[in-house]
This record gives C-alpha cells, structure tokens and sequence, in this order.
C-alpha cells in the first residue's frame, strides 16, 4: 500500500481488542428498548428504527425474508439482526451479561467506530454491496445507542472486474497487488484506479493498464523534459516577469476544473483525461516553442510560464498520489525497468536490436529495419528517432500485421 502511494491508516482496529465496546453498545441498545435477548442471542429490533431503509431507499415491507440465511422463527420480526450470538461449540466466544458468544457482524463495525470517531464523524466508506443489510443496520443500532449519532457522508466504491467478470477466487481470475505490481509501476495501477470513478465498477484489463502505464511516463517524461529544459533558467524566478495570457488561461482552467470536479464526488476521470492532459499538452508545446530562436522578454515569459504550469500540475498530481518522492529520471527508469520485464528482455537485448536496426538503414535494408522496430512494437517497446540517436521508451504494445504466405513454387 505504501507502494501505491496509499496513507497508512492511524488506527487499524481488531474486533477481539474491543469487546468491551462492543458489549456496552449492545447493553446501551437494550437499555433503551430497541433490543430483546432469546437464549443468550441479542436480536435488534428493526420496529424500533423508524428511518430504517434511508440510506438503501429500501422499504422494510419489501425485504424477503429467508433469502440470505434462514429465518429464525424466535425472532419477533423476520428483518431483526442478531446483536450477539450465544455459543456454539468449536467457535470462538467471550463472556457477556447474556452468556458466552460473539458479537453479531455489524455491531462490530458501529462499536470500533464510536470508539475512535465518536457517534458523530464525516465519511464511512465501504464497497457497493454492503449498502445493505451492513450499512443500513449500522445506522440503526448506532441510533439507538445514541440519538445524535450521524455520519455525514457515505462513500461506496463499485466492485473490481476482470474482462467484464466479477473477481473472485473461485473463478481462478484473483490478482493480488503484488503479482500486478511485479510487472506495472505502482503509479501505473494507481492511475488506473483513479480513471474509474470510484463508485463505478473497475474492469481491470491488461490492455487497460498498458494505457495507464504509458499516461504516468508521458507524465514523467513531460516533467522531466520541464526540468531540464528550464534548468538553465533559474535566474528567471523571482523577477518580475508576466506569464503569457494563453498559460494564464490554461492555469485558470486547471485550476478551476480541478477544484469543481474534485468536489462534484472526487471525479477524478475528468481530471486525469481532461484538465491535466490539455495542460501537459500545453507545457509540451511551451518547450518546443522555448527551443525556438526568441526575443530576451518573449523568452523570459515563456520559462515563467512553464514554471508556473509546471508547479499547479505537480499540485494536481500531488493530492491525487500520483506524484512520486523520486527524481523524475527514476521514475522513469523504474517504468521502462517494468516495461523490459513484461517484454522478457533486458536493455542490452533492446540496445542491441538498435544497433541492428542502425545497420539494416545504413545498408538499405529498410524492411529489416522496420520489422525490428515492429517487433519491438509488440512487445512494448517503442523506438523512437530524435536526431541522429534512436531511444526507447515503454509504449502499449501494438498487434503486428499478419504477414502475407510466401508465394508457393
């Protein structure tokens, strides 16, 4: 989690080192009659929620009962959710004023979360599918344990697929973050998560995450190709020097795009394929404007511009965890050191097929030339002409041609 850039959580709560909290919870809930106790089980009683269902929209008439688990014919309502479960041999239990037994599933949560946040915090999130019963049950039994209890914000993320099926272990389709971090940057996955917004489903995808792995190195090698390029121009910060009216409006944009999409429910798509492409964009296009023969001013607002730009694009990156603590150089080595290992090659295989293909030119073979820088193609590996120098730099792999049958004889 470090590795994608992910804040280390401040507490993480287990529910054996809180059954203390639990049972007063539970003993607050009966206190205050929204609770009966059956043979040592604690069952809440849903009649005794009037909002039940506001945050599902979901009607109490409407639920099935039997559906998920079979019906307890003890309980006075079909819809009451156990509170504490009485023992059974072979399982794990504590003592209680009810008998030895375990917390019920969604006491836990309530319990640990008072404890920490008090009745009263911002944002509980969760995946999609615990909406209800986990988080509507939630709401009650915390109500009834305090009646200012709230939680201003509820976040629900959509599941993870893989190629449009849900992920899970029993269809073999289960990837951990350490076997995709193996062969992707952890930027690279992180970037593809947030492409999605996180409430909707996340199809992951190879093909996918190719793309994202080639947005975070044109966003490096942007940043790189800023540094080095106004590097000479260090003495330009702190005078009193104008930005352009075209970097000015680009920076407004920016600006103002990232602080409403951000605040419309973290859309963080919009940012990532809009606002902060047509920025890179423009700071690509500022250096190789900068490269160009210029009047002394023209130069001077040129450098202030990109530096400006240069600084709210790194901001954006920065609160999305995009922006490493690394040097952009290594950065990019490390993409292009994961794009070699999902090619099956080292540097030197690629350095070598460059120096192969120099000769097949040299010597007008243009067909071996092509082919060689095809095949690089295909695998991720995408050769680039600058000058007289060929580079490489990690690219989405490209389907080769079929090649025509050779003509029989």
């Amino acid at each position: 989690m470090t590795d994608l850039q992910c804040l280390t959580p401040t507490q993480q709560p287990r529910v054996s080192d809180h059954m203390d909290q639990i049972k007063d919870m539970i003993t607050q809930i009966i206190n205050n009659d929204c609770a009966y106790i059956i043979d040592g089980d604690v069952y809440f009683a849903v009649d005794k929620s009037p909002n039940y269902g506001r945050l599902s929209g979901r009607k109490l008439e409407d639920n099935r009962a039997g559906e998920r688990v079979a019906v307890d014919s003890r309980k006075r309502n079909p819809a009451d959710f156990a509170l504490w479960k009485a023992a059974k041999p072979d399982e794990p239990s504590w003592d209680s004023p009810w008998g030895p037994g375990r917390p019920g599933w969604h006491i836990e949560c309530s319990a640990m979360s008072a404890h920490y946040l008090t009745f009263k915090f911002d944002i509980h999130g969760g995946g999609i599918d615990l909406i209800f019963p986990h988080h509507e049950n939630e709401i009650a039994q915390s109500c009834a344990a305090c009646q200012e209890s709230n939680v201003s914000y509820w976040m629900h993320n959509g599941h993870v697929t893989n190629n449009n099926e849900k992920m899970s272990k029993s269809l073999g389709n289960f990837f951990t973050i350490r076997q995709i971090t193996d062969l992707y940057h952890p930027l690279a996955l992180r970037y593809f998560l947030l492409g999605t917004h996180y409430r909707s489903p996340v199809n992951y995808s190879i093909a996918q995450l190719e793309i994202a792995s080639e947005a975070v190195f044109y966003i490096y090698q942007t940043l790189r190709d800023c540094e080095d390029t106004l590097s000479p121009f260090q003495e330009v910060n702190g005078q009193n020097v104008c930005i352009t009216p075209a970097a000015k409006d680009c920076i407004s944009k920016l600006q103002t795009d990232f602080q409403t999409k951000m605040s419309d429910d973290l859309s963080t798509p919009h940012i990532l394929n809009a606002s902060l492409q047509e920025a890179l964009r423009f700071i690509n296009s500022g250096l190789n404007m900068l490269k160009k023969k210029q009047q002394k001013q023209q130069q001077l607002s040129a450098v202030q511009s990109l530096t400006e730009l240069e600084k709210e694009v790194k901001g954006a990156l920065s609160v999305l965890g995009l922006l490493s603590t690394l040097a952009y150089s290594e950065v990019l080595q490390q993409l292009k050191g994961k794009a070699l290992r999902r090619a099956g090659m080292i540097e030197d295989d690629v350095l070598h097929l460059i120096e192969e293909r120099a000769l097949a030119r040299k010597n007008k073979n243009f067909s071996r030339g092509d082919q060689i820088r095809a095949d690089l193609a295909s695998k991720g590996i995408a050769l680039m002409d600058v000058g007289k120098e060929t580079i490489w730099r990690p690219c989405v792999p490209v389907e080769q041609e079929p090649q025509a049958p050779a003509a029989s004889t």
